[in-house]
């Protein structure tokens, strides 16, 4: 298990941090619960992934909580944007403190949108996390896009967004932890063991398989994107798609590989 080896100065009144550290990276961690920050770009398995912790007994989770702030402060007409908006918090003031809250659960997993911190965001509180980076080959993540977002901008992949982030968590003094989508689909339950065991956190075989249907924590927007996960009950095994990225798309998937290459060398490894 990770040792815990110095007593930082509370972050709020009730709450006490302390420096948790497993074999490699060293996290802040509130109490007991080890927080975990899963940034992610759209249509990357990030919402499979959400299922499969939020089905462990030990760990509560949140969706996408930056999502009303950033739609509200971009302006962006997302499907959905009306009743985002109304139903979730808009303030990033407001969303950094319920993340950093008191939990009762060993686990306290968090599914984020790096394109969601925007120039304005506090980013401080992303030390008291651990952070893990889904990526996704561009490819397959572009042609999944397209039908929701027909011309997506690059910073709509959350790629540049991911690797300033990674470089931010690097000059903080952490090594974030790097998955390939592609290495979880081949083989969920290696990939997660081997996460689990980095984050000195026991794997669960729930962890493979839930049942079907919403949840109570989906984002108020899971009908216009979740319809693939909600019928599903495990991780989908990997494929080719054999789907061309559309011609007026190639220079940015071009460029989006590019970053995915440079976040793809610090991978974990099983």
């Amino acid at each position: 298990m990770g040792e815990t080896i110095q007593l930082f100065q509370p972050y709020s009144k009730s709450t006490a941090v302390f420096l948790y550290c497993t074999k490699k990276h060293c996290y802040h961690a509130s109490m007991d619960t080890v927080r975990i920050a899963a940034w992610s770009g759209p249509r990357n398995i990030s919402t499979a992934m959400l299922r499969s912790w939020e089905n462990r007994p030990d760990t509560v989770v949140c969706d996408e909580p930056f999502y009303a702030y950033y739609l509200q402060q971009t302006g962006l007409k997302h499907p959905g944007r009306n009743e985002i908006l109304a139903h979730h918090e808009t303030s990033s003031d407001a969303t950094i403190a319920s993340l950093l809250e008191p939990k009762d659960s060993r686990v306290f997993y968090q599914k984020h949108m790096a394109h969601h911190m925007l120039p304005g965001i506090k980013m401080s509180w992303v030390s008291h996390m651990v952070n893990i980076f889904l990526i996704r080959d561009p490819r397959d993540m572009l042609t999944s896009l397209i039908h929701q977002i027909p011309n997506p901008s690059i910073e709509e992949t959350g790629l540049p967004q991911q690797l300033a982030l990674f470089h931010l968590m690097q000059d903080q003094g952490s090594a974030p932890i790097v998955l390939d989508s592609k290495d979880i689909l081949l083989n969920p339950k290696i990939v997660l063991s081997a996460l689990c065991n980095e984050l000195s956190i026991p794997f669960f075989n729930e962890m493979l398989h839930w049942p079907q249907g919403t949840r109570e924590t989906d984002g108020i927007w899971a009908p216009y994107w979740y319809s693939s996960v909600e019928a599903s009950t495990g991780f989908m095994p990997w494929k080719t798609k054999g789907i061309k990225v559309p011609a007026r798309l190639e220079t940015m998937c071009l460029e989006c590989e590019d970053i995915y290459e440079q976040l793809r060398v610090h991978k974990m490894t099983v």
